[in-house]
C-alpha cells in the first residue's frame, strides 16, 4: 500500500513537473536552432529598448511598493489605533483588483479628457497647453499603478514578520533615547529584511509577467515582446 501511494505520488509530481517545464523545453528547441531572422532582428533593434524598459519598471515597482509597503506594516505592526483592523484590512484590497483594471480607471479619471483635468480647465478656465499635468499613460504611470497594485505582498510578510519579532529589542532602544526613525533604520528593518526583500521579489514578479498594463500603456517589455513576437513572426523568441 505504502509502496503504490509512494508511486502514484511520484507519478503526480513527474506529471506536473513535465507540464511546468513544457514551454521552456519549447524555447530551448529554438534557440538550438540558431539565430533566425526573426531573433536577428529582435537583436539588432528592439531587445535593448526591452531590456531596458522591464529593468526601469522593475527597479521603480521595487521602490514603490518597499515606500508603501515597509511603512505601513511598521504602523499597522507596532502601533495601536482607533480603526486599525479596517485598515488592515482595506490596505489588502488592492490585491482583489488587477492590475490593468486599475490602470485603465486611472486612465479614464486622469487623462485629458477625465474629470479631474476637465474640473481644472473649468475652475481655472485653462485650455490646452496652458497647464502641465503628468501624463499618466507612461514609465511613471505604469510604476504607479502596479505599485499600488502589488505592495500588499510587501506589506503581509513585513507586518507578520515585526509581529513576530520579540519587542524587547526595541524598547531597549527606545529607553536608551533612541527615536523612532533610529529604531525603525537601526532594529526593525534589518531584522524585517527577508520579508521585505521576498515581498518586493514577488512585486517584481507579477509586474514582469504583467502583459495588459504595459501593452494599454504602449510599454514595451519582455513579456510584449513575447507575445508580439510569438503571434505576429509565429516563434516564440
Amino acid at each position: 500500500m505504502t509502496r503504490t501511494s509512494n508511486t502514484l505520488w511520484w507519478l503526480t509530481v513527474v506529471t506536473i513537473a513535465s507540464l511546468m517545464v513544457m514551454p521552456l523545453l519549447v524555447v530551448l528547441q529554438f534557440n538550438l536552432q540558431g539565430h533566425t531572422p526573426t531573433w536577428q532582428h529582435l537583436l539588432d533593434y528592439v531587445l535593448w529598448n526591452y531590456i531596458s524598459n522591464s529593468l526601469q519598471l522593475a527597479l521603480g515597482v521595487a521602490l514603490g511598493t518597499f515606500i508603501i509597503g515597509v511603512p505601513t506594516a511598521w504602523l499597522c505592526a507596532l502601533y495601536h489605533f482607533p480603526g486599525k483592523r479596517y485598515l488592515e484590512f482595506l490596505l489588502l484590497l488592492p490585491l482583489a483588483m488587477p492590475a490593468y483594471i486599475i490602470a485603465y480607471t486611472y486612465t479614464g479619471i486622469l487623462d485629458f479628457a477625465g474629470p479631474v483635468q476637465t474640473a481644472l480647465r473649468d475652475h481655472f478656465d485653462w485650455s490646452y497647453g496652458q497647464y502641465w499635468f503628468p501624463e499618466i499613460r507612461s514609465m511613471g504611470g505604469a510604476i504607479a499603478m502596479f505599485s499600488f497594485v502589488l505592495y500588499p505582498y510587501v506589506f503581509l510578510l513585513t507586518r507578520s514578520t515585526l509581529i513576530a519579532q520579540s519587542h524587547n529589542l526595541t524598547h531597549a532602544a527606545q529607553s536608551l533615547g533612541a527615536n523612532s526613525l533610529e529604531r525603525l533604520t537601526l532594529i526593525i528593518l534589518p531584522l524585517a529584511r527577508p520579508a521585505i526583500v521576498a515581498g518586493v521579489m514577488l512585486a517584481l514578479m507579477e509586474t514582469l509577467a504583467d502583459y495588459g498594463t504595459v501593452q494599454y500603456f504602449g510599454i514595451d517589455t519582455f513579456t510584449t515582446g513575447i507575445i508580439r513576437t510569438w503571434f505576429g513572426f509565429g516563434e516564440p523568441l
